[in-house]
C-alpha cells in the first residue's frame, strides 16, 4: 500500500486534465444512470480495498465537522462542547470547523478511528463516490484522486464505462 501511496500524487497529477475534461462532459449530458453506475464501481473497488492498510484521508485531509458532529463527539468523549472545540478544532478559510491536526488526532498507529461510531458526517461519507447526484462533487472527486487509491480506481473504471462521452 506504502507504493501505490507513493505513485499516486503523480499519478492523479498525471491524469488532472483528463478527468476535467472527462468531468465536463459528463456535466453537459449526464447519463441517466451514472449514479448507479458510480454506486456500482465503488461498491467493487471498496470490496477489495483495505482503508486500514491505508488511512491516507485521516492521515493528510482534516473533515468539515458540523454542529451535530460536535454534540455526537464531545458527549461520546464526556467532555463540554465548548472544551471540545478549543482542544481539537480551528475554523478554516471557508469558516468551516475542522480538526486542528492532520494526521487526525483520533486515528491510531494501526490507522483505526478511536471515535469510529461517533465519527464525523464527513469521514463516515468519504470518499462520497456512491452518494446520489454525483456528477455534482466531480472537482471534490478529481482532488481525491490524489488522496485515496479507491476514488483514482473509480474514477478510472468510469472513464472507461463512458469512453463514448
Amino acid at each position: 500500500m506504502q507504493k501505490i501511496l507513493k505513485k499516486l500524487p503523480a499519478l492523479a497529477s498525471e491524469q488532472k486534465t483528463a478527468n476535467q475534461k472527462f468531468f465536463k462532459k459528463l456535466k453537459k449530458r449526464t447519463p441517466k444512470d451514472l449514479d448507479i453506475v458510480a454506486q456500482e464501481i465503488h461498491q467493487k473497488v471498496f470490496q477489495k480495498t483495505d482503508c486500514l492498510a491505508c488511512g491516507n484521508c485521516c492521515k493528510s485531509i482534516p473533515p468539515i465537522i458540523t454542529e451535530k458532529d460536535i454534540k455526537r463527539i464531545a458527549k461520546f468523549l464526556k467532555i463540554k462542547e465548548r472544551i471540545f472545540i478549543e482542544k481539537y478544532l480551528i475554523k478554516d478559510g471557508d469558516n468551516f470547523w475542522i480538526f486542528k491536526k492532520t494526521p487526525c488526532t483520533f486515528l491510531d498507529a494501526d490507522n483505526y478511528c478511536l471515535i469510529y461510531d461517533v465519527r464525523p458526517k464527513a469521514c463516515a461519507e468519504y470518499p462520497h463516490t456512491d452518494r446520489k447526484r454525483f456528477i455534482q462533487i466531480s472537482q471534490l472527486t478529481i482532488q481525491n484522486t490524489s488522496v485515496c487509491p479507491a476514488v483514482f480506481e473509480i474514477v478510472e473504471n468510469l472513464k472507461l464505462r463512458y469512453s463514448k462521452y
